[in-house]
């Protein structure tokens, strides 16, 4: 029998079992036999959110192979002004600058608020926090949902990056069907039943 859980990420630690300079996921799972448990995917250090944990390998191919485009929905702030060319150029797919020129997927991008730095100073953290904080406090910032479908490295910063942004907040709040539920606080943990047609 498989088991399954949803982890509420913490911003800080890495999505590791053992690493020499970083604190882990294991630091907030010593609850959990984590013999056989393996996390489904990745989140970077600074991201917070949905982290699926099984032991299930079948499942856990399913929601990370590309080739079955399994959706994964993060809310972010980001530094930049909004408008509908860069959602256009979001939603039809683009080319990420990097080594080489990466083809990625059409994303979609839901606006929730626009406001200023000076506003959202709580959601900044860690190293980043001392240089953003740099900027004028009315530096235009803006937050929304943004829905991929390949989960490259980094791939939502590069995303917004592309587009003139410079993301300070992400937050992981869904995959496939499995949705980060809004009262399990950061760093719990809870068990969840995937569903049928994913397994």
């Amino acid at each position: 029998m498989y088991h399954y859980y949803i982890f509420h990420k913490p911003a800080g630690c890495i999505t590791a079992l053992r690493d020499a300079t970083h604190p882990t996921i294991l630091t907030y799972l010593g609850a959990l036999d984590m013999t056989r448990l393996r996390p489904v995917g990745r989140l970077d250090c600074d991201t917070e959110g949905l982290l699926i944990l099984t032991d299930d390998g079948a499942y856990n191919q399913y929601m990370t192979h590309p080739d079955r485009a399994v959706e994964k929905e993060y809310f972010f702030w980001a530094i930049g002004n909004f408008t509908e060319e860069k959602r256009g150029k979001l939603e039809s797919g683009i080319l990420l600058n990097g080594e080489e020129k990466t083809a990625v997927r059409p994303a979609k991008l839901t606006l929730v608020q626009e406001s200023k730095l000076t506003k959202i100073y709580d959601y900044i953290r860690g190293k980043q926090k001392e240089h953003i904080l740099k900027n004028r406090p009315d530096t235009p910032v803006f937050s929304g949902y943004i829905t991929v479908t390949q989960g490259r490295k980094h791939e939502v910063k590069r995303l917004l990056k592309s587009i003139g942004c410079y993301c300070v907040y992400l937050k992981r709040v869904r995959m496939g069907d499995v949705v980060l539920p809004e009262d399990l606080g950061v760093g719990k943990v809870q068990k969840f039943t995937p569903s049928p047609f994913s397994l």
